[in-house]
């Protein structure tokens, strides 16, 4: 057995593959629930992910808690855009992955072949991405090979082609991403510390659910908050809904007292 357990469950069960079931003769986009925005961002020492918890169907909420952000190991992260169906699949399989690699070869894999493996997996979905069933994800992760003073905080993007892009500082895919781009665009700066990435990170999912019905923003009457994940020497940590909460309402304090300045 090889290192790639992709290649293994292609020899003996290729059916199990989501690259390799059956192609819809139709575009089936509006008939599968979709996850929409995710955002990335480097800070000093390390890199943030996050998303929204909206999933839709055409011009349907299908679910208002979804969870697009996830571990992909000890050191980096995955989020998820497009058909959510097939990119949790992927997310599961990717794990599953990056822990066989681990376990046959006894080494954590390198940051680039982590994201190389997923580029791969992403060109085998392209049959189904062409019928509105693409899954465009976000990873990043903590480079443990950095060169000293490199930021070891690191980001790559993909397009349904398995096209695998490093993004420089910050980065956001799914259908709010013009406006968390633009956000992000406006608060990040090189050096930020992690507490103030993260606010950046959750302002941008804040201006993308202003602007994009797709995208769902804070929900305190829920207790439904963005998904947020920091990556850092210490490994991948999940920050809990008390701390997003806590910034959300923070952000949402100080734009209600700016709205009011202007009234006033």
């Amino acid at each position: 057995m090889g290192s790639s357990f992709t290649d293994f469950l292609g020899t003996v069960a290729p059916d199990l593959l989501p690259g390799r079931r059956p192609v819809p003769a139709v575009p089936m986009g509006d008939m599968a629930p979709h996850g929409t925005t995710i955002v990335a961002a480097t800070f000093d020492g390390g890199v943030l992910m996050g998303g929204d918890r909206r999933a839709t169907m055409g011009n349907l909420i299908s679910s208002r808690d979804i969870e697009k952000v996830y571990a992909a190991d000890s050191w980096s992260v995955i989020g998820i855009a497009g058909a959510a169906g097939i990119a949790i699949e992927m997310v599961r399989l990717y794990q599953v992955e990056l822990e066989h690699y681990e376990k046959i070869e006894g080494m954590v894999l390198s940051l680039d072949g982590k994201a190389n493996r997923l580029a791969a997996m992403i060109r085998g979905n392209l049959g189904a991405a062409m019928q509105g069933l693409a899954v465009v994800p976000l990873f990043a992760g903590y480079d443990l090979d950095a060169a000293e003073g490199v930021s070891p905080g690191r980001i790559f993007s993909y397009d349904v082609t398995g096209g695998n892009y490093e993004e420089r500082g910050y980065a956001s895919v799914g259908s709010g991403s013009l406006f968390a781009r633009s956000s992000l665009k406006k608060t990040w700066r090189p050096g930020l510390s992690a507490d103030a990435a993260t606010r950046s990170l959750v302002e941008a999912l804040y201006d993308a659910a202003d602007d994009d019905s797709a995208t769902g923003g804070p929900d305190s009457v829920r207790r439904l908050y963005p998904i947020l994940y920091r990556i850092d020497a210490e490994g991948a940590v999940r920050l809990t809904d008390d701390e997003v909460a806590e910034i959300a309402a923070s952000i949402t304090a100080d734009r209600s007292a700016g709205a009011a300045n202007r009234e006033a």
